[in-house]
């Protein structure tokens, strides 16, 4: 029996374009690999997650009768789809085996994750009973995403395996965040070495809003060998053949060599980020993006990551120079843009400026200039660039990293307006390292050196600095991974040496700007920890650390 993991890109709420794909997969792995069985992501026909749609009546009875059509077009193979079923009023989050034109089998998710970016019990009713699938004359234990990761004594896999499973297969849409893949695959070695059991696990692909699903779905053999790995962040199908043995245990053979293609942390989120861009920007409607050109690491970084999502015709870069504008960083704004060959724009915010100034000045007299006029320079370049999206139906992605975020070093209205922001879960010490490999990949300067070299600035005043206002940002970032990611409070950070100041400082700034990160645009998760759905603060809050 030759088993096929179709690893798609499935779009929440396309319930009939998914269907679609799912027949293009399931046909394709029959014509061209001869499979008998093919093995759908977890909610692929629906889109995963789908969160409030499972509230609306007729979004699950459109994935439950497109689930009945493409039962009745698999005839003679078999399928396993992800959808959400329907029972006495309650929702579950299942798994179908499809075959002979109907529907023979199903599976319903057991564990129901609730933390992080996770809430399923808002919308499932766990499944209770532990399933196993005969294809072929071979039993198999099915298993969805979080049933595997429970420590349940005794573990889904291990009951499956008592049940007489040969084969074990988790149907997963598991998000990524940089170095997920090792823990995945220390997880399924687990559960075999548990079991005794081969097992197949098929991963979503894809981006949808935050989220990005990196794929890599993957087969073991018995005794723990990865023997199949697809793609990362890609679509793809990978076949696997069940070899009966005299045991009655049945093993796997390769069909093609295995390309691990396991990704380097860097590699990794760099493709997790142009990923996440190019699903967001399309599955959207955009037709194309608008980016600040600063001059400065975080735009240009930006629109590499764009570039290469969308194609040069589909970027265009903006740079807006005022009074404090260095010469070196408007060269080094058009220098990015020539080497993208993207659509090139500048706009000289001088006049603007003065008029605002003038215009407040006889509110303002007898009061120091101070950040409210660093602020109006940010704002007047936000309305450019969303005068812009209007004019043209650009989206606008905003260049703000996650350290910038987490202390709140951003204007609201200014430099966070915006549809998209691509860096919002990327460290500034994270956007140097991918600064480099870029360079490196391309083997060329796309990103300039004097970009890379130049002391991180807002030029929103003379000779001014990040550092002026920052702790250096490779300490900012370790007390950001520590407090933001580990949820470690003063205490536990005075313990491991920084200084008291500091830390009480940064943490005085992430908590006093909540109301900032609430109205900045979503952005790519790529830690396992990121804003938004991961870390859900109340704006108002009195609570102290110290």
């Amino acid at each position: 029996m030759k088993i096929a993991l179709c690893q798609i890109n499935s779009t929440v709420g396309d319930i009939e374009g998914n269907a679609k794909k799912i027949l293009e997969f399931h046909h394709r792995a029959i014509s061209d690999f001869s499979a008998d069985l093919t093995i759908f992501p977890e909610c692929a026909l629906p889109g995963y997650p789908a969160e409030d749609l499972l509230l609306r009546k007729s979004f699950i009875q459109k994935n439950i009768d497109c689930l009945k059509e493409l039962a009745s077009q698999i005839r003679n193979s078999f399928a396993i789809v992800g959808f959400v079923n329907k029972e006495k009023g309650k929702l579950y989050n299942s798994a179908a085996l499809l075959g002979s034109s109907k529907i023979l089998e199903l599976y319903s998710k057991q564990a129901l994750p609730n933390y992080g970016v996770f809430d399923e019990k808002r919308y499932f009713e766990p499944g209770q009973k532990t399933k196993i699938f005969k294809i072929l004359n071979v039993s198999m234990g099915i298993s969805i995403c979080e049933d595997i990761w429970v420590a349940q004594q005794p573990s889904i896999c291990l009951k499956q395996s008592k049940l007489g499973a040969k084969i074990l297969i988790n149907i997963s849409s598991s998000p990524f965040f940089a170095e997920k893949f090792k823990l995945r695959l220390d997880l399924l070695k687990k559960r075999v070495k548990e079991s005794k059991c081969p097992l197949i696990y098929v991963n979503l692909v894809g981006g949808q809003d935050e989220l990005i699903f990196d794929g890599r779905s993957m087969a073991l053999d018995h005794k723990g060998n990865l023997i199949a790995l697809a793609k990362s962040f890609e679509e793809d199908i990978k076949i696997v053949e069940v070899e009966p043995s005299k045991k009655s245990e049945p093993s796997f053979i390769q069909i093609e060599k295995n390309r691990e293609d396991l990704g380097q942390k860097i590699e990794e989120i760099y493709k997790a980020l142009v990923l996440g861009t190019k699903d967001y920007v399309e599955k959207n409607h955009f037709q194309s993006v608008l980016i600040g050109l600063s001059g400065g690491i975080d735009s240009a970084l930006t629109a590499v990551i764009a570039k290469e999502a969308l194609g040069k015709e589909k970027v265009i870069g903006v740079t807006m120079p005022s009074r404090y504008s260095s010469n070196e960083t408007l060269g080094d704004a058009k220098k990015i843009a020539e080497n993208l060959k993207i659509t090139f724009m500048e706009i000289q915010i001088e006049t603007l400026f003065k008029t605002y100034l003038e215009t407040l000045a006889p509110h303002f007299k007898e009061l120091k200039p101070d950040i409210t006029e660093e602020n109006l320079q940010s704002r007047i370049r936000g309305t450019i660039l969303m005068a812009l999206s209007n004019k043209f139906g650009s989206l606008v992605l905003t260049t703000g990293n996650k350290s910038e975020i987490s202390v709140g070093y951003c204007t609201l209205y200014g430099d966070t307006a915006g549809g998209f922001a691509v860096l919002k879960d990327v460290p500034k010490t994270l956007v140097y390292k991918l600064a480099h490999f870029i360079n490196e990949k391309s083997g060329d300067e796309i990103i300039p050196v004097t970009t890379i070299k130049r002391a991180p600035t807002a030029e929103l005043k003379p000779i001014q600095k990040d550092q002026d206002s920052l702790p250096p940002y490779d300490l900012l970032d370790q007390l950001i991974q520590y407090y933001v990611e580990e949820d470690q409070g003063y205490n536990e950070l005075l313990r491991k040496g920084f200084d008291s100041g500091t830390v009480s400082r940064v943490i005085k700034l992430i908590d006093s700007n909540e109301y900032k990160r609430r109205q900045s645009p979503p952005g790519i998760k790529i830690t396992p920890k990121s804003f938004g759905k991961d870390r859900r603060m109340p704006m108002t809050n009195r609570f102290s650390e110290f």
